[in-house]
């Protein structure tokens, strides 16, 4: 009885002894505090201080891991993290922390070995401890300090202590100057080398060491010029060689064709040129090949079709040239990304990119293919992305009815590649199922004839629409104002006419911010008004039927589109007054109703459009007083020229006469002498044949000159 009670009370102190023998160590939990403190982090200062947020600690209770990412933590970093002598292991990325680079603190932690501070914004330089004389301790692993804003020159002593380091990554910051040299000599056993998206500016040299075991290269979107460098070329481990968006030149060396291990080649958008190595089939593990916005030139080398492994291949706005339905793309069998547009590539689209059973996105835009669109395509049932404007294609309704059988089609590209053939009709596809997913289609600039077929209606995904520069003729739709999903209509330069249906009044897209973004990223980017787009996200919203013959009012339904950025009425024959419910396009960033024929004041109302950076007026019947005191009077007096009745600082006219034009001179001024009513008249006669003369250079060249400049912004 006696030794029960005994061992209940020894079991009883030990219970009561627990939180203090098996809390963190103290000079942790100290140094912990003030850090805490510093974010305005919860937590529970009574509790052991292992069981905080993101603290992990191992044998002897020493905090060995913190770990607190995309927290939403603010301020600066404390200095007592300096003194958690065991930490290995430090996450604070995706936060909003600030101030200057805590790595000064942070160095003299001997154990640390994972230091992530990326996405956050640190600023200033990156420079060693004063002390210590480097950036980090012996032990260092991997550092990460992407996406800040750290500037500065990168000091090759900071690197000096990182003799185990693995990855180091220093991309998105505004890091300038060159890239340290001695890097591989400093860190001979780095694998991961990321110096993307900075400001790093001369020739990449690592011709102090070797960097045997380097296995990504990344220094992509810098300054950086000159060739690649030669030491790249004994680094047979490299599985990542990414060098876009610099200014580098010359030729793509054989040397190349020996990093075997090679799986990501990313040379894009810089000024390279010459022929893509013959032998180039060596690479066979090669995995993704971005050439494009090159000058690159010549014809593919038949060794290309030997990397088999193929995922990406990007070759766009380079030079080269040849026939491509001679190679077997089917040997492809990974591929799902291919993009040839903008070379001068000629004959027919290869019908064997339809045996590439993962092709998802194939852009051969700007090219120089003729014949017909395979039959064979409608058995890609992976396709979501095919473009081919701007080449020589016939049978726009064989075309479709081709493509209509690719299920999950998203993005259809056929500008410019018909010519002179008939709109397909009802009969041709309004009764077969097909496009169910479709929201971007573009016919623009192949003069078809006829009238918007009803069949588009059943394209209830549809977001995009372009049938500009075609001879579609008759009204356009009232059941367009339907479509649940569409807020680009473009419809310029036809021979549309009636009036403009107030049911486009109640395009949902465009009244409400509720309609499906299912595009958010496009496999492949277009161009649309000059201007690179790779998501439908910030596609400028748009209701364009400039350059028809359409009449009657501009109906006071389209005020409703409150989300509409662009609206172009003109060079057509609206008549009545500007409806003063335009004022409701709240996000309106350009207004056209130039040519055409309105009366009235412009309305006051439209000072509200506070986002309207572009406006035309010009050419109508309008009178009375521009509204001053607003952004109209930035708008140069061409906005309002051929409107003879306005008035307004803008114009320097005086509104003292109600707008009209100042009265005659008196009598005796006009009989003043013979030799200036000569001259008047001779002025008048020169002048106004002089600006007949300059409308219809305009006129013409908007018909047929300009047409093409403009052609260039369809989609």
């Amino acid at each position: 009885m006696i030794s029960r009670i005994l061992t209940s009370t020894l079991l009883f102190l030990l219970l009561l002894h627990l939180p203090s023998t098996f809390a963190c160590h103290g000079v942790d939990r100290d140094s912990l505090i003030p850090f805490f403190d510093f974010l305005s982090l919860i937590f529970n200062s009574s509790a052991d201080c292992c069981d905080w947020p993101g603290v992990t600690c191992a044998a002897g209770r020493r905090v060995t891991h913190l770990s607190l990412p995309g927290k939403a933590l603010s301020g600066h970093v404390s200095p007592s993290l300096g003194n958690l002598s065991f930490l290995v292991y430090l996450n604070l990325s995706h936060n909003i922390l600030s101030g200057p680079s805590p790595l000064p603190i942070l160095s003299s932690l001997r154990r640390l070995q994972v230091l992530d501070l990326s996405f956050n914004r640190f600023v200033g330089p990156l420079l060693p401890d004063e002390g210590f004389g480097c950036g980090f301790g012996v032990s260092i692993k991997s550092v990460d300090v992407s996406s800040n804003l750290f500037n500065g020159s990168i000091d090759p002593s900071f690197l000096y202590c990182g003799v185990n380091t693995v990855s180091f990554n220093f991309s998105n910051n505004a890091f300038s100057g060159p890239i340290p040299t001695e890097i591989c000599f400093r860190v001979p056993g780095v694998e991961v080398l990321d110096f993307s998206g900075n400001e790093f500016s001369g020739e990449v040299s690592l011709n102090r060491g070797e960097c045997a075991n380097l296995r990504v290269f990344r220094v992509g979107f810098n300054l950086l010029t000159g060739n690649l460098p030669e030491e790249i070329f004994r680094m047979n481990n490299l599985t990542v060689l990414s060098f876009p968006g610099n200014l580098l030149t010359g030729t793509i060396d054989q040397r190349i064709l020996g990093l075997y291990n090679l799986r990501i080649l990313e040379l894009h958008f810089n000024g390279l040129s010459g022929e893509i190595p013959s032998d180039i089939g060596r690479l066979f593990n090669l995995q993704q090949l971005l050439l494009h916005n090159n000058n690159f030139s010549g014809t593919l080398p038949p060794s290309l079709f030997n990397c088999t492994n193929l995922t990406t291949l990007l070759l766009r706005n380079n030079l080269f040239n040849g026939e491509v339905s001679r190679f077997d793309f089917s040997r492809f069998q990974n591929l799902n990304t291919i993009d040839l547009g903008n070379n001068s590539f000629t004959g027919a689209i290869p019908d064997t990119l339809c045996r590439c059973p993962s092709l998802a996105a194939v852009r051969l835009a700007y090219n120089n293919f003729s014949s017909e669109i395979p039959s064979c395509m409608s058995s890609m049932t992976p396709l979501s992305h095919f473009s081919v404007s701007n080449n020589y294609l016939s049978n726009v309704t064989g075309a479709l009815k081709i493509l209509r059988h690719c299920k999950n089609l998203a993005v259809l590209f056929m500008s410019r590649c018909f010519s002179d053939e008939q709109m397909p009709d009802d009969d041709d596809l309004y009764h077969f199922s097909g496009f169910q997913g479709l929201q971007i289609l573009t016919l623009g600039g192949c003069k078809l004839s006829g009238q918007i077929p009803y069949w588009i209606s059943n394209l209830r995904k549809l977001k995009v629409l372009n049938l500009s520069y075609n001879n579609v003729s008759g009204p356009i739709p009232p059941w367009l104002g339907d479509m649940p999903s569409l807020f680009v209509l473009n419809f310029t330069q036809n021979h549309l006419s009636g009036e403009l249906p107030r049911e486009l009044g109640g395009l949902r897209a465009l009244t409400s911010d509720n309609s499906s973004s299912d595009l958010s990223y496009l496999a492949l980017p277009f161009l649309f008004d000059s201007l690179q787009y790779n998501t439908l996200f910030n596609l400028k919203r748009g209701l364009k039927v400039g350059s028809n013959s359409l009449s009657g009012p501009i109906p006071v339904e389209i005020g409703n589109l409150k989300l509409l950025h662009i609206l172009d009425l003109s060079f057509n024959s609206f008549n009545g007054e500007i409806p003063d419910q335009l004022s409701g396009l709240l996000n309106l960033e350009r207004l056209d109703l130039s040519d055409n024929h309105l009366t009235g004041e412009i309305p006051e109302s439209l000072t509200k459009l506070h986002f309207l950076s572009w406006f035309s007026v010009a050419n109508n019947d309008l009178d009375g007083e521009i509204p001053g005191d607003s952004q109209f009077s930035t708008f140069p007096v061409s906005s309002f020229s051929g409107n003879p009745k306005l008035c307004g600082s803008v114009l320097k006219k005086s509104c003292g006469n109600g707008g009209q034009p100042p009265a005659p001179p008196p009598v005796e001024e006009q009989h003043s002498s013979m030799w200036s009513s000569f001259a008047f008249f001779l002025g008048f006669s020169v002048g106004f044949f002089g600006v007949v003369l300059v409308f219809w250079v305009l006129t013409s060249g908007r018909s047929h000159g300009s047409s093409s400049s403009d052609e260039r912004n369809l989609l």
